[in-house]
């Protein structure tokens, strides 16, 4: 069968650097970071005391009490960011809108994680004199899939309808899922994307105890440095992006602004190790080789790659080995960025912000910087003659980009955006 063509035709964002897309595409460019002391609770005793929070956000500025006490805030930041982006993509002011064909796929790596906490901590402490009182919301705020129910309800959305969880592959898995679905023509239009809230103790305790944080609690700002011989962990941040995907004919039948087109979508596995990444980026490889047969495109086509580039002593360096040995030459003139240097990693959510970030890129034809790199600060095991895009956006032109996100248990999922062209 002849495989449908998938554009973008919507974004909303609410993300450690902006509460929405315009802003935080901005401050992506400006080089801002989104690290700042945790507000969300005190971290005073914890090794690490920062992370990339999202600034100025008041909940009842969205919701009234009694949807409040559904809602985790992972599942708030999605459904603000799936306003925006339905809003964006002026479905529903189109004739005619099929709600049994638009669907949603909204990820998450971990969902309810302070709810989790809340409910399970209260029973600790008061279970044995009171016996078992657990909120009727505990388990529908808690679970992972749950935004995505939340979203079709606002909207009435009949199509396809689940969560995806791949650790911080999910939302670019979500992506794919939600791809596949409109190229075989079982949708029409899909909200696909990420959220994650995990800035409470039980996560970044959890974090730290792997040592997988970092602990420059004396510059939270200057903490992610992707591809830095100084990095010491990655910064854990918050928030959620989502994207209105939609099949082509169906886009300009209703006269849609188009972002960009989804051209295709890779996935592997490491079979390695339970958080590390293989140390050769064989299942990196495997995923981005992947997405290109899918896509019908070669790696000289490719002019950007926005890497998973968490900021970990080990992950950076096996990245970078699986582009060089993908990409061979066409590696060094392409450009190559990680924007959790400004955004610290969403983990669940990156995916989709970072899906976003390349559709921008593509669309405006710069490319978002790789911040906080210091001239000496290199280490030896990465070549840096590839262009990392450190410290200032690029502009040049982006036919097509490339955006990786892999996840504990060696979850590994790549997504290849590129121009619109008729």
């Amino acid at each position: 069968m002849e495989l449908k063509r998938v554009v973008v035709t919507g974004l909303g964002a609410l993300t450690p650097i902006g509460n929405d897309v315009e802003t935080t595409w901005n401050n992506a460019l400006a080089g801002k970071s989104g690290a700042a002391p945790i507000t969300h609770f005190d971290a005073s005793k914890f090794k690490t005391q920062f992370a990339c929070e999202v600034k100025d956000f008041n909940p009842a500025d969205h919701f009234d009490r009694k949807k409040l006490r559904q809602l985790d805030l992972y599942a708030q930041y999605a459904l603000v960011a799936a306003r925006q982006a339905v809003a964006d993509s002026d479905m529903l002011e189109s004739a005619g809108l099929d709600k049994d064909r638009v669907g949603v796929i909204v990820a998450a790596g971990i969902g309810g994680l302070h709810t989790f906490e809340e409910e399970a901590g209260y029973f600790a402490l008061h279970g044995e004199e009171q016996g078992p009182k657990y909120n009727p919301f505990f388990i529908p705020k808690m679970i992972a899939d749950i935004a995505s129910g939340h979203i079709s309800m606002e909207y009435e959305f009949h199509g396809p309808n689940y969560g995806v969880v791949s650790a911080c592959a999910s939302s670019n898995n979500a992506i794919i899922d939600a791809f596949n679905l409109i190229r075989l023509g079982k949708a029409d239009v899909m909200v696909a994307g990420g959220a994650e809230a995990a800035v409470y103790p039980a996560g970044v305790g959890g974090f730290n105890s792997m040592h997988a944080l970092s602990t420059r609690n004396d510059s939270p700002e200057t903490a992610s440095r992707p591809f830095s011989a100084s990095r010491d962990g990655f910064v854990i941040g918050e928030g959620s992006a989502v994207l209105i995907l939609e099949e082509l004919e169906h886009a300009k039948a209703r006269g849609a602004k188009i972002y960009g087109e989804i051209a295709g979508g890779g996935m592997s596995a490491d079979a390695y190790h339970l958080t590390a990444t293989h140390p050769e980026g064989l299942g990196a490889k495997l995923a981005m080789k992947n997405a290109l047969e899918d896509a019908g495109m070669k790696p000289e086509d490719i002019d950007y790659i926005n890497v998973h580039g968490t900021s970990t002593p080990v992950g950076d360096i096996s990245e970078v080995k699986a582009i060089v040995d993908l990409f061979g030459p066409a590696a060094h003139k392409l450009n190559i960025s990680s924007t959790k240097s400004m955004t610290g990693h969403l983990l669940g959510a990156t995916g989709a912000m970072e899906a976003m970030f390349s559709v921008l890129a593509c669309k405006n034809d710069i490319v978002p910087p790789t911040i906080n790199h210091a001239e000496g600060d290199e280490d030896e095991n990465i070549d840096y003659t590839l262009n990392f895009t450190f410290n200032k956006a690029q502009e040049r032109p982006v036919r097509a980009a490339l955006s990786n996100s892999f996840g504990f248990g060696g979850h590994n999922a790549t997504v290849i955006v590129k121009k619109y062209e008729e």
